[in-house]
Formats: structure tokens, C-alpha cells, sequence
């Protein structure tokens, strides 16, 4: 009888309960040793090698967990490791805490590395820093570790890297500028030396990963694929070469030439490529099919799949594997967790150990279609299919289809607006600010996890609530910042709080997905049309502004920002419930400004994220996120000052559309990258005002005042100094008040010093 493998790419390390989290923060403060926290790493492992075994998955992921970021275990896999960051030869555990915070619990602390998103995800990477004529050699045995304990456990591993050509493509160059690709003989060779001790431990597949290969590739990076995996091949191991997030269909000659004894499709993105790879399939290799959304927790239609890849199944027959399209690491761990979900929305659901399960299902359709369980299995995709279809909101629709070109900007331009501004907010050169959260205390989340239980009436609440806002505005006025915030210590999120007073928005309990290291995002479930049922931040920031005369902002999060940290439905497209989300926050921006709110941010920091992979892709992107941020905004009046901020973007590529978008203000995210961001809009010459973060909150150092200077000046030699704010990178939540306030004082003397200095 015919069998088909169920492949997995790499599972969730976080834990069901974030346990991970939970214990690395322990251990950053002190309060578990390493052995502790190695002992919940292990557990986790184990149980989740336990889960996909059990599914049907005979060769295991290992290389997928990691205590920070898999490029970062990378890095220092193969000795990459910046020498602010080392203390001594050797690299350990410690080491990759201090590249990724800036911070461990033994050695110096330092500039922590840059982090980027991961692609068109909302994950972050750690990116790796080489300089030229980098040095690579094995120092750092986590990867190898876990494949003997996968083995002693009775498993068989597969471990998961990411691949030399896409590292190198997300490295960046420290020192004189070099070619980063003069480093890929030397990176081979490392590579070949991991390869090796594989073999020397039983491996048998080793899975690459080359995401870059979904990107529209120069020449240089397209000709540096075939002598790397010609340099890889033959070195004991079979090398699975796998590519998610878009299709590769554009580089199909490239990869059918590579030395690879498997190659994976992300068909999610495209199902059409499948026809293209299977037919020029070498006799020997296997084909992994990415069939099940490793990004979405939906659950699939898989009938329709397997109707689909039959004829493949039964032409290939053992060659084919069947897998989610990428890793599932951007997917929560485990629906059985969840206790308070309508049965007719949980019914639509899979998270990571649900989706190996529909990895079974579909097996079983395609090898035994006619058997009670396929047929069962038959039954429930046709009632989830009718139960979608009944989530339409005609008020919406009717709604949107009145929309007007006149809809979508502001009254006056710029120009206009700024002086209106001015005269009314009389703001100082270089004025201070936050992007909106204050730390979230163990008090702030304790509050709420009482009132949700019911354990604190909602006037208690409240109350609690009122009196930590008013100590946020009163240490912001003592601090002596221009435009303050509220401090948002009712809101658990800055997605979740919006999407839990939304209608067409579930929400979940432990829906848990990680976003870098040990912070966790528990993103919305948007299931049907979207509509605002009341006011959601009218009455904090009403009470924030009654509590002094400065101004205070009112804080919103941006439609596109929603849309790409929810779980977004997909019968319907990605543009229209952008525009559904923007007139939802465009009547939240109407009552703020009636009840007197004269500065309103709207987060967009998912922006760029949203970029499609290919170049040739983003226009028609662009046009529509462009367009749903100012759907959002263009109902404020000229008065009004919208800002809006980004993080952890590469503005070069979109800075017109950035433009475009005709925030009064834009804040971003720059102190890592020493204000290296700012070339674009100094390029540009961006026209509206920006403030660009002097202040890493991803670290817990605590920013010097001339630190602080140094970053400000070097951003007044790129923009006019009278369009530039001071600001940190992002929003306090993650950080403690110890570490807030003397930054946030350093900031303002830093501000003061360079006034004065510029009369």
C-alpha cells in the first residue's frame, strides 16, 4: 500500500503556555540559573517532538528552537558574534543574550544588534553583523546538542538551518564596506563542517532553508546558489531545500539546477508553481508540498486539496511529502486550550499541532478517499464553508460601497495644516514625546487579570485604572515632555485592545505567537465584516487630557497594522478589510477630535511588513495601504496634528509611499542602527515633520545623555532641524519604570542641551 510522509518545518517554541517566555525572563532577572532554564527548553522540546511524532511525522525538526532568534543560534553556530558582545573566547548561552538585549547576566553590557523583521512576517530576526574577511568555524554546540536528544529520545532529527545565501542576504556589513558575498567560500566551509557532524550523528535529511529565493534576486546573488550547494552536496547528509512565504516559480531554472535531493514548495502563496516543479522533478528527489498555512490559523478546505494533488500523489507516489507551507512558528500552539471560543468559530480553527493533524486528515483523503473517516472528514469542510458565508454584515458593505475619492484626504495640504498647528499646540524646536505605552507593571497586569476573572468590580477597576494614568501624567510632567500619553494601562495589546471591541473580531485566551525572544503577541481572529459597535479610547484619553493642559494623544492603532497582526479572513480580499478597519479608527478619530483631542497617532508600524516579496508586486500594495491609512485619517481637521509610527523598517523602497500617506508626523524606530534609517528620508527630503528614536527599548541599558546628543545631531545633519521631534523607538510597555524614567530624563536633557546649543 502507498504511504505519504508528513513533513514539519519547524513547530512553535514558545510553549502552549509560554513557558519559554515565563523562564527566560526569569532567568534575565535572576531568579532561575541556567540549568532551569535549560531544563524548560528541554521539556518543551520533548513535548513537542511528541506532538509531531504522533501526528506522523518520522523525522522531527531540531534547530527550529531556539532561547532568542534562530538566526541569532546561527550566528553563533558558526562564530559570528560581534566582539562588543564577547566575554572571552567563548560563546555561550550568555553571548546570544547579550547580542540580542544588549544585556545577560554575566559580561559587559553593550549596543545590542539590529533587529529586523523576518520578511513580510511580523517575527524578528537578530541580524548578523560581518566585517570583511570574516572568519567562520564551529563554536557553539546547541544545534548539535539537540539532535543527540532528539535521538535519545527516539527520534529521528532533521535539523532546520537557514541556508549560506539567505544568511548572508540578511547580514549586514560592519567597517569599510565589502561584497558580502566574497565571505561564501569561507561560509561553505563552515557550513560543510555542521553538514559533517550531522552525518557523524546519524542525521539523515538536513533541511536548508533559502527564503531569499521568493525575492526577485540580482544576477550576483542568483549565481552564488550553485557553487554553494555544489560545495554542500556529498558531505553524508540529504539536503532538503526549502523556500516559503512566495512562490520561486521565477527562479525554477536556478533551483532545478542545485544539488539537492529534495526541494519544498510554499503552494499557499502559489499552487500554480506546483504543475511547474513537479514536472521537471529529478527521478531521485522529493517533493515537499507546503499545502497548509503555516502563517494563518483557518482551517483548510481539504477536500478541495486533496482533489488537487491526487494525480501528483499518484504519479510520485513515496517522492512526496505533504507539509505546511513554512514553518509554524507564526501560528499559536494548540487550539484544545481554548475554553471560551463559540463552537462555530472554533470549528473554523487550526493552530500548529491542528495543522499536522490536517496533514493526516489530508492523507488520508488521498489514500483512502472512500473510507467512513475521509468521508467524515468531507463533511466538516462543507459545513465550515457554509458557516463562512454567513458572517457578511450588508451595513458594511453598503458603507464601503459609498466610499468617495474626496474620502480619502485631508481637507488642506501640509503646509497649511502645519501653521494651524503651530499656532494652536505653540510646541517648542525639537519637541519631546513617547509612542504611547508606559510600562506594564506586575501591579497593571495583576489589575486586570482580577477584573477579568471577576475578582474586582468594574468601578474598582476603573478607579485603579484612573489613578495609574494620572501617576503617568504626572511623572511625564515632571519629566517636563512636550505632548504626553496616557500611558495605555488598559490595554493588553496594542492590536488585541482594538480587536476585542470590534465587530466581526474574535479573540482567544491563549492564542500566544511569538514576535522575538521572549515577547508574545496574541493576535485578533477577524472572521466576518468590521464595524466599530462604540467609542474604544474615548473616555482614557478624555480623563488624560482633563488632568493637565499640555497636550495629550490620543492612541489608535492603524488599519493595516490590525490587519497584518490579526488572523485575517480569507475568503475575501486583504484590501477590503483594510478599508473596513480604516472607517472603524476614522470614527474613533472623529469622537477624540470632538471631545477636544488635538494630537491622534495612528500606529502603522506593520507597514512595510506588508510588502509583497517581489518588487514588481508592491505597487498595487502600496496603493491600497496608502490609501486605508488615510481613509483612517483624512476625516481630521487641519487643526488636528495625525502622526503616526513605524519600527523596524527599511524605508528606502517605500518612502514615497510613506509620503503619501501625509501623517503630520512620523516617528520611528533609528537608535540601533546609529540613525542609518534616516538616509532615506534625507534622500527623499521627506516634507512633513519626523522624530527619529533615540531611545532602544528593546535593551535595558539606559541611553546616556550625550548618547542621546550624539543621535539627535547626527539626525539634524540629514533632516532640518525644524521638522525633527525627540522620541524613543517604540512604546515603554516591555520596560520598568526604573528604566524608563532615567532614559526618559536623559532624552529631555539631551533635548534642552540642543536647544541651547542652537540658540
Amino acid at each position: 500500500m502507498q504511504t505519504l510522509d508528513i513533513a514539519s518545518l519547524g513547530f512553535p517554541r514558545i510553549g502552549r503556555q509560554r513557558e519559554l517566555k515565563f523562564a527566560l525572563e526569569k532567568y534575565w532577572r535572576g531568579e532561575i540559573d541556567q540549568a532551569q532554564l535549560q531544563s524548560v527548553a528541554s521539556e518543551l522540546r520533548r513535548t513537542h517532538w511528541q506532538w509531531q511524532q504522533a501526528a506522523g511525522v518520522k523525522q522531527v525538526p531540531v534547530g527550529d528552537f531556539a532561547f532568542y532568534d534562530q538566526v541569532l543560534t546561527l550566528s553563533a553556530t558558526i562564530n559570528a558574534i560581534p566582539a562588543r558582545h564577547r566575554s572571552g573566547e567563548q560563546v555561550d548561552l550568555d553571548t546570544l543574550f547579550r547580542v540580542a538585549r544588549g544585556r545577560a547576566p554575566t559580561g559587559e553590557a553593550s549596543r545590542a544588534a539590529q533587529m529586523k523583521k523576518y520578511f513580510n512576517t511580523n517575527y524578528h530576526y537578530i541580524v548578523p553583523e560581518l566585517t570583511a574577511g570574516q572568519r567562520f568555524e564551529i563554536a557553539y554546540e546547541q544545534l548539535f546538542d539537540e539532535v543527540a536528544e532528539a535521538k535519545s529520545l527516539g527520534h529521528q532529527p532533521k535539523p532546520v538551518l537557514l541556508g549560506p545565501v539567505s544568511y548572508l542576504y540578511l547580514a549586514k556589513c560592519e567597517g569599510e564596506p565589502f561584497d558580502k558575498l566574497s565571505l561564501l567560500p569561507a561560509l561553505s566551509e563552515a557550513y560543510q563542517a555542521i553538514l559533517a557532524r550531522f552525518a557523524d550523528q546519524g542525521v539523515t535529511w538536513v533541511q536548508l532553508d533559502e527564503p531569499i529565493l521568493a525575492l526577485e534576486l540580482d544576477d550576483d546573488w542568483q549565481a552564488a546558489f550553485a557553487p554553494a550547494y555544489r560545495a554542500l552536496s556529498g558531505q553524508g547528509v540529504k539536503l532538503l531545500l526549502a523556500s516559503y512565504y512566495g512562490s520561486v516559480a521565477h527562479h525554477h531554472g536556478l533551483i532545478n539546477g542545485l544539488e539537492v535531493d529534495g526541494l519544498h514548495l510554499d503552494l499557499v502563496s502559489d499552487a500554480e508553481q506546483l504543475t511547474l516543479f513537479g514536472a521537471s522533478l529529478k527521478p531521485t528527489q522529493v517533493l515537499s508540498l507546503g499545502v497548509i498555512n503555516g502563517r494563518n490559523v483557518w482551517a483548510a478546505d481539504l477536500d478541495i486539496l486533496a482533489e488537487r494533488l491526487r494525480g501528483l500523489v499518484a504519479d510520485l507516489g513515496e517522492r512526496v511529502w505533504l507539509a505546511p507551507s513554512c514553518s509554524l512558528l507564526h501560528v499559536p500552539v494548540d487550539l484544545e486550550s481554548e475554553t471560551e471560543l463559540t463552537p462555530e468559530l472554533a470549528n473554523q480553527l487550526s493552530f500548529a499541532k491542528q495543522k499536522l493533524d490536517e496533514l493526516a486528515a489530508l492523507r488520508t483523503l488521498l489514500l483512502t478517499p472512500q473510507s467512513e473517516a475521509a468521508q467524515a472528514i468531507v463533511a466538516r469542510c462543507e459545513a465550515r464553508r457554509q458557516a463562512r458565508e454567513q458572517a457578511a454584515n450588508p451595513e458594511v458593505q453598503a458603507r464601503l460601497d459609498a466610499l468617495t475619492p474626496e474620502d480619502f484626504n485631508r481637507s488642506s495640504g501640509f503646509g497649511e495644516r502645519r501653521l494651524k498647528q503651530q499656532a494652536r499646540f505653540r510646541l517648542p524646536l525639537l519637541p519631546t514625546t513617547t509612542i504611547g505605552s508606559f510600562p506594564q507593571t506586575p501591579a497593571i497586569r495583576g489589575l486586570r487579570s482580577r477584573w477579568r476573572k471577576g475578582e474586582l468590580t468594574e468601578r474598582a477597576y476603573v478607579a485603579q485604572l484612573e489613578a495609574v494614568t494620572r501617576d503617568s501624567i504626572e511623572r511625564q510632567l515632571k519629566l517636563g515632555i512636550d505632548v504626553l500619553v496616557h500611558g495605555e494601562a488598559e490595554r493588553n495589546d496594542m492590536v488585541e485592545y482594538f480587536g476585542e471591541q470590534l465587530d466581526g473580531v474574535g479573540f482567544t485566551q491563549f492564542a500566544w505567537v511569538q514576535s522575538y525572544g521572549s515577547r508574545c503577541v496574541k493576535p485578533p481572529l477577524i472572521y466576518g465584516d468590521v464595524s466599530r459597535r462604540q467609542p474604544m479610547t474615548l473616555a482614557w484619553a478624555s480623563f488624560a487630557q482633563s488632568l493637565t493642559d499640555r497636550p495629550v494623544k490620543g492612541m489608535l492603532t492603524g488599519p493595516v497594522t490590525i490587519l497584518h497582526w490579526s488572523f485575517a479572513r480569507e475568503d475575501i480580499g486583504r484590501e477590503q478589510i483594510a478599508n473596513q478597519l480604516a472607517l472603524a479608527i476614522r470614527d474613533e478619530v472623529a469622537d477624540l477630535q470632538a471631545a477636544g483631542i488635538g494630537i491622534i497617532q495612528i500606529d502603522e508600524p506593520a507597514f512595510r511588513e506588508g510588502l509583497p516579496l517581489k518588487a514588481s508586486d508592491w505597487q498595487h500594495y502600496l496603493d491600497w495601504a496608502v490609501a486605508a491609512f488615510k481613509l483612517s485619517a483624512a476625516g481630521a481637521e487641519d487643526e488636528t496634528q495625525i502622526h503616526t509610527h513605524m519600527c523596524y523598517s527599511e524605508f528606502n523602497a517605500t518612502i514615497d509611499a510613506i509620503a503619501a500617506m501625509d501623517a503630520d508626523v512620523i516617528t520611528i524606530e533609528t537608535s540601533r542602527s546609529h540613525m542609518e534609517l534616516l538616509n532615506a528620508f534625507e534622500d527623499f527630503e521627506y516634507p512633513n515633520e519626523i522624530g527619529p528614536g533615540v531611545y532602544d527599548i528593546h535593551s535595558p541599558n539606559i541611553p546616556t545623555v550625550e548618547q542621546m546628543v550624539a543621535l539627535i545631531e547626527k539626525a539634524a545633519t540629514k533632516i532640518p532641524v525644524g521638522q525633527l521631534w525627540v522620541n524613543p523607538d517604540c512604546g515603554l510597555k516591555t520596560r520598568t519604570w526604573d528604566e524608563v524614567e532615567p532614559a526618559l530624563q536623559n532624552m529631555v536633557k539631551a533635548t534642552k542641551e540642543l536647544r541651547r546649543r542652537l540658540g
